[in-house]
């Protein structure tokens, strides 16, 4: 099949055009083509179709029989174009409901403040927070994105790293005042620590502070780390705690340099790597802990 036999669909709209027109010079104009190729193209489109669709006149062109008869059929055409176009302008939308896990405090100080824009930008789109991370799986589809301290070994997953979170042990301003001596290292026979209940002790944060208490006990263990900032503001004690958790809390510095720092990884299931809504979701996520980042080291405290 040669060029000129081919049919081009979109000779279609060509052929409405001038036959509603009723002149070269007219569609041409409306189409912001030139004359010769709009003649050309209706010269190709009755050759693939191996019938005339026009008698010339003085006065414009004129419909033939078969042409006419066409216009029925041509115009079925434009409408499922049309329809293609919205059709693909909707697909292209940000619409549905995408469900992120992440930590609680992750969730409320760092991502939820940020959604606002997000949503606006995307008025289809519904996000869900699940914060009960040990019950998620996303294999099972429990959620479709997740923002995890651990990078996952295995599975069919999507992983990058979005930032770091860093550590320090923190007090409170009056605790560290009435310290024999403020500024001193922590001395586990003279500090009061705040720690991990069992259950927990896989965490960085308790194996740093199993390793400085060398068998005493914590003052205070604790589920959370909610209930860590807590009681080291009521002065309980000293607490391990992500570096923009104690800035906000107002409380102080004891040490910082504790190799404990934590990659944070964005993770999603790889069968979602070509989902709009989800890459939406995303790349939101990995703009905001950016522009964390040193907040999230501890640059600021």
């Amino acid at each position: 099949m040669t060029p000129e036999t081919r049919l081009n669909w979109d000779d279609a709209r060509i052929f409405l055009a001038l036959a509603r027109a009723g002149s070269l010079s007219a569609a041409a104009s409306r189409l912001d083509l030139g004359i010769a190729t709009l003649s050309r193209r209706i010269s190709r489109l009755e050759t693939a179709l191996q019938v005339p669709l026009f008698t010339r006149h003085q006065t414009g062109y004129r419909l033939t029989d078969q042409g006419n008869a066409l216009v029925g059929r041509a115009e079925e055409l434009e409408g499922a174009a049309a329809a293609l176009c919205v059709d693909a302008r909707r697909e292209a939308e940000i619409v549905g409901r995408v469900r992120l896990a992440t930590a609680e405090n992750l969730a409320n100080p760092i991502i939820i403040p940020t959604l606002g824009p997000l949503l606006g930008r995307h008025p289809g789109l519904s996000l869900e927070i699940v914060s009960d991370v040990t019950t998620v799986n996303l294999h099972r589809r429990d959620a479709d994105l997740a923002v995890r301290m651990v990078r996952p070994t295995h599975g069919h997953l999507t992983v990058r790293r979005i930032g770091t979170l860093g550590f320090g042990l923190y007090g409170s301003p009056d605790y560290k005042a009435a310290r024999a001596q403020p500024d001193a290292p922590v001395s586990p026979g003279q500090d009061s620590l705040i720690g991990w209940a069992e259950g927990y002790q896989h965490l960085p944060a308790a194996r740093w502070l199993e390793g400085l208490l060398r068998g005493r006990l914590p003052v205070l263990a604790t589920t959370s780390l909610a209930a860590q900032v807590r009681a080291a503001t009521s002065g309980i004690g000293l607490a391990v705690l992500p570096h923009f958790l104690a800035e906000e809390a107002g409380l102080v510095r004891i040490e910082a340099r504790m190799d404990i720092d934590q990659p944070i990884w964005l993770v999603t299931h790889a069968d979602l790597s070509t989902s709009r809504r989800v890459n939406a979701v995303a790349d939101h996520l990995a703009n905001v802990f950016q522009e964390a980042r040193d907040r999230l080291a501890g640059e600021n405290c």
